[in-house]
């Protein structure tokens, strides 16, 4: 038994990772507490999606797994299924913000340092989650990490990697909040519709499987960096990458498939204003 812990330890710590992992879970059932001291409800689901997909991401860069992401291509591409769309997906799906928001420090900032900081934040996140952008960065990120030599200098640098790996999860965050977000109209302000993340979701799911079935139908070896580095198991270069080519193409364009049936989920249920009764939260919170 005790061996097989060993296998959840870093296999190259990052101190980034841990207080981003570790540190969003302590400041989310810190929040719940809260929450649930003013009779404030979260139901079950949302925290289970939020602490899976913490967890998630966690698992696949601060266990033993890193090493098998840095030394096989299909294993690589799994870390980054879990980093871009299925981690991200469930923590935009658990709409964590409130909760995080209860769960931080009291502390007063001087407003001359707060405003400016404020307006900086706000103006770069309205720019990231441009309807156009966000897709473009979405679909942009998986093609530019997976151009062959863009990919063999990010697998030998550690602070290359480590860019490649936080893009991914920082712009996965972003992505499927963007489309999850339970809301469309807050105070009155027009957020973007159900209809528009529906197709937004149709036109990333066309490049990436574009994208993975290039890779897993090409009859010549693509990534050939875990030539020089060696792979962690004894399998074919060809397979090895045809394998991860299937998880670039078939997974990840599921997973638009199922955040189109939430938003569909969202239509039927009314929701969109925060102020309607469906959407609209007092004592209890929605799972």
């Amino acid at each position: 038994m005790t061996e097989y812990l060993y296998y959840l330890l870093p296999w190259e710590f990052g101190l980034s990772w841990l207080v981003f992992c570790v540190g969003g879970l302590w400041l989310y059932y810190r929040g719940l507490v809260r929450r649930r001291a003013r009779g404030i409800a979260p139901g079950v689901w949302r925290p289970l999606a939020f602490t899976v997909g913490m967890v998630g991401i966690y698992a696949v860069s601060q266990t033993h797994y890193d090493y098998l992401a840095q030394y096989m291509f299909f294993t690589h591409r799994i870390q980054h299924l879990v980093m871009h769309h299925a981690a991200p997906f469930l923590i935009a799906l658990s709409v964590p913000w409130p909760v995080l928001a209860s769960g931080l420090p009291e502390w007063r900032v001087p407003a001359g340092v707060s405003k400016p900081a404020m307006a900086l934040l706000r103006g770069l996140y309205r720019v990231l989650q441009n309807p156009v952008l966000a897709p473009v960065l979405f679909v942009g990120l998986i093609y530019f990490w997976l151009i062959p030599s863009v990919h063999f200098d990010a697998m030998l640098s550690r602070w290359l990697y480590d860019v490649m790996n936080w893009s991914m999860v920082i712009d996965g965050i972003l992505f499927w909040w963007l489309m999850l977000d339970p809301v469309t109209t807050k105070g009155g302000l027009a957020r973007l519709g159900f209809g528009a993340r529906l197709v937004i979701l149709w036109l990333v799911m066309v490049p990436q499987i574009a994208l993975g079935a290039y890779i897993a139908l090409s009859d010549r070896v693509l990534f050939d960096v875990y030539a020089v580095c060696g792979r962690a198991w004894p399998l074919a270069p060809l397979t090895d990458q045809q394998i991860g080519g299937l998880v670039t193409w078939i997974p990840a364009a599921m997973m638009s498939v199922l955040g189109i049936l939430v938003l569909i989920g969202y239509w039927l249920a009314g929701r969109g204003d925060d102020r309607a009764p469906a959407a609209g939260l007092t004592t209890t919170e929605g799972a």
